[in-house]
């Protein structure tokens, strides 16, 4: 490092400023004489110089927009002459930095000041990081100069070994602006001044290689373009010249572009065929330059990649195509009906030569629709295997542009087929099956409205004529099978609801949860989890518990996660050594290893713990997007000294279900003393009914039974039985009216332990959809007056049920 500036003997100096001008040690500069300020400041120092030894010497301090520098540069006036052009002038040399002190006096017209040289000595031999940055700044300076061309300075800077003088050299830099130039002067520290000069020559460097990049670039681009230009015109004239010797207007050279060629040797029907040539005409009469001629090629292009005459041979192997389904799914016993339905009639069709009736084929559009995980996205792809076909899947979920579905115009930049074309075109078949998954959350907004898009392809009287925006020709898709699934069956829309078969996916019953999980799940995570069928098994009971107890859903996405988990634990209790292989996991070691069961049913809780164990608490059973589920209803009233009466409702409930509270509640004020109930309470008390789960909104009419049930069971304090569950709508005059969704609640009702159930007597005909297995747990009943439900539900008064206040 540099020693410590220690300062000399004061010095009185003559001041010659610099205007916007930075001269540092060692730099030597020719002056113009003609400035009275310069003029001045070397005859002062001459006439100081007859009464002192040595050369005369002037203080070079810089003069930024008028203020002065607190450092400059001792500076001795080398030879006063002429400049090159004639004018007076004095060569100065600079010789050593000065801080600048107070004003003094001294001869001549010019500004005297008193001024400290500074020590700038640096340490020999130089500390290692110091001479790493003298090699390096050496290194910089040279690779400057050298792209300059000036190789004599080049030799000069690399003879220079003082750290100081070496960093005063940058001062020739003209790159350097005059704020880096002070900078510059006004730092002390030899090694500091360097470091700095280094990061200023860096940084001019880095920038140099960058202007250098981009006018390579840009002469380079420039080059490319005029070489273009010149081959362009030059092939217009060959082409020109091969043209009149054949004499046909058609160059040779263009022969694998012909698509006029293309057009005639492909498979098309007729009238694609007369819009293809069509096209061709236009696009031989453009010109290579015309923006319409890469739209006409990017058509043709796509139009001659359609399987227009494409299909594959259905496997009408009825059988078969029944064996393949069942293997691949267990359960969802409606649809496999309808597939095998579907292929006997194809195959009766083709025996009879009925393949094509009026123009159409017979394709097939199936909605399929129930809560998430029960299979319905997979099962497009088993039965696509089961009949032979090619199977593609269109996802529709948050589509909100109706070009999505029949494409953009071809006038638009980027215009591209609609997503039904594309997965014709995928499928390279023009009979596949095609799965439109998640056709309810099918979006609308400014730009058109995909459902009302998809009202064609799916209407099996019109799609053999559908139109796509961009291909603007006819295509038959009534040879294709459309699978549509949805979670919400009120999401989709009426009109588009109407063209597709309705086939309901209910959810599974927990047999064959437990068979899908043995046959299907626990061998596809056995194998990502690395582990092998001999080293870990999971017995029946395990299994049947991990879907009664650990998981509560229609379908199997939650079972198969808690099946991974299990499975991860093992395998990483085998690394870890604390489990030997192989391992069977039976009920008993669930909790061990993934913790206790999540979901209890009622009638398997403590009696005091149970919702029911007081009067006012009913359940009832309710459709969510999810699958069936338990619904419980709570109710009480209010202290007749609040004065708060009338009816309080809370749990985010839609009209309908509002309107069924009151409902309720009117039939128990009008029939109250029919049922022996203390409806006197009703008129001053006020009543509040709550659905639990206030987070998740709540609508329909079936819970107005199970609100019926609450509030006898509140005023007469008689408690609701534990494993009753109950829905279906109320009226006024207590008849119990059917609701729909029966099969789902039954299976709710099944999932959470419930033994006895109660539905409208006019639902009895849905009971037939209820797997046998589930329907041999419950015990139905069907009523038709809300007295019958009361009847069932509510348990026999005992002196212990305290009455709700």
């Amino acid at each position: 490092m540099a020693a410590e500036s220690t300062p000399f003997t004061s010095l009185a100096l003559p001041v010659l400023p610099l205007d916007d001008e930075v001269v540092l040690p060692g730099m030597v500069v020719p002056l113009d004489l003609n400035d009275s300020e310069v003029r001045a400041a070397v005859e002062a120092a001459q006439a100081a110089a007859r009464s002192e030894p040595g050369k005369p010497r002037v203080l070079l301090v810089p003069r930024i927009d008028g203020t002065y520098a607190g450092t400059g540069v001792l500076g001795t006036v080398e030879q006063v002459g002429r400049l090159a052009d004639g004018d007076p002038g004095a060569l100065i040399r600079g010789r050593n930095r000065v801080k600048i002190g107070a004003g003094t006096t001294g001869p001549g017209a010019a500004l005297w000041v008193e001024g400290t040289r500074i020590d700038e000595t640096v340490p020999d031999p130089l500390p290692g990081q110091v001479a790493e940055l003298v090699k390096e700044y050496k290194a910089l300076a040279t690779a400057w100069l050298r792209k300059r061309g000036a190789w004599q300075v080049v030799d000069r800077v690399q003879a220079i070994e003082d750290v100081s003088a070496l960093a005063d050299n940058s001062g020739y830099s003209p790159f350097l602006t005059t704020a880096q130039k002070v900078e510059l002067l006004e730092t002390s520290d030899p090694v500091a001044r360097l470091r700095l000069a280094t990061a200023q020559l860096r940084e001019h460097l880095a920038e140099q290689d960058v202007a250098e990049t981009i006018a390579k670039d840009v002469q380079e681009g420039v080059d490319k373009q005029q070489r273009e230009f010149l081959l362009r015109r030059q092939l217009e004239a060959v082409r020109k010249e091969l043209r009149e010797l054949n004499g046909d207007g058609k160059d040779p050279a263009e022969e694998s572009d012909d698509y006029r060629a293309r057009v005639e040797a492909a498979d098309l029907p007729e009238k694609v065929r007369e819009a293809a040539l069509k096209e061709v005409d236009k696009l031989e009469r453009s010109s290579d330059q015309s923006p319409e001629g890469s739209w006409i090629r990017t058509w043709l292009d796509t139009v001659l990649e359609m399987p227009w005459n494409e299909r594959t041979e259905d496997a009408y192997d009825i059988q078969g195509a029944q064996r393949v389904l069942d293997a691949e799914h267990a359960g969802l016993r409606d649809v496999k009906e309808r597939i095998t339905e579907y292929l006997a009639v194809r195959k009766r069709r083709a025996d009879r030569g009925l393949g094509v009736v009026g123009g159409r084929r017979g394709g097939a559009v199936l909605a399929l629709v129930g809560p998430p995980g029960v299979g319905k996205t997979s099962l497009g792809e088993s039965v696509a295997h089961a009949m032979g076909r090619k199977f593609v899947r269109v996802a529709l979920g948050g589509v909100r542009d109706e070009a999505e579905i029949r494409g953009h115009r071809r006038t638009y930049v980027g215009a591209l087929p609609g997503r039904i074309v594309r997965a014709i075109k995928e499928a390279g078949s023009m009979n596949p099956v095609v799965l439109l998954d998640e056709i309810d959350k099918v979006g609308s907004d400014f730009r058109g409205d995909p459902a009302a898009a998809l009202l064609e392809v799916l209407d099996p009287a019109q799609n053999h004529t559908f139109r796509d925006h961009y291909l603007e020709v006819e295509l038959d898709l009534s040879d294709v099978v459309f699978l549509a699934t949805a979670n919400v069956l009120e999401a989709i829309p009426e009109a588009l609801l109407d063209r597709m078969e309705l086939v309901r996916l209910d959810g599974y019953t927990e047999d064959e949860k437990v068979v899908i999980a043995r046959d299907h799940l626990l061998p596809r995570q056995l194998e990502r989890a690395g582990l092998a069928a001999e080293e870990v098994g999971v017995d029946e009971g395990a299994l049947r518990k991990l879907a009664g107890e650990y998981t509560r859903e229609a379908g199997v996405r939650t079972l198969e996660r808690s099946i991974a988990r299990l499975l991860r634990k093992v395998a990483a209790q085998h690394e870890l050594g604390t489990r030997k292989l192989p391992f069977t996991v039976g009920a008993d070691d669930l909790r061990d290893l993934i913790g206790r069961p999540h979901h209890v049913p009622e009638s398997a809780q403590d009696p005091a713990e149970r919702r029911t164990a007081v009067p006012g608490v009913a359940t009832g059973l309710a459709v969510t997007g999810a699958g069936g589920d338990v619904l419980y209803v709570e109710a009480s009233l209010a202290d007749p000294e609040t004065g708060a009466a009338g009816l309080t409702l809370t749990g985010q409930l839609g009209d309908v279900m509002k309107e069924s509270a009151q409902i309720a509640l009117s039939f128990l004020r009008s029939h109250g003393a029919e049922l022996e109930l203390p409806v006197g309470d009703l008129k001053d008390r006020g009543v509040h009914i709550h659905f639990p789960a206030g987070a998740v909104p709540k609508d329909g009419p079936s819970a107005g039974v199970t609100m019926t049930t609450a509030l006898a069971s509140l005023l007469s304090g008689r408690l609701v039985r534990t494993d009753v569950a109950m829905t279906g709508e109320v009226s006024l005059t207590g008849r119990v009216l059917p609701i729909g969704g029966v099969k789902q609640k039954l299976l709710a009702a099944h999932r959470a332990g419930v033994t006895t159930v109660i539905i409208p007597k006019r639902n009895e005909p849905d009971l037939d959809d209820v797997p046998k297995e589930v329907l041999d747990t419950l015990d139905v009943h069907a009523v038709t007056d809300v007295r019958q439900v009361l009847e069932l539900a509510l348990a026999p008064a005992t002196s212990e049920v305290p009455v709700a206040a």
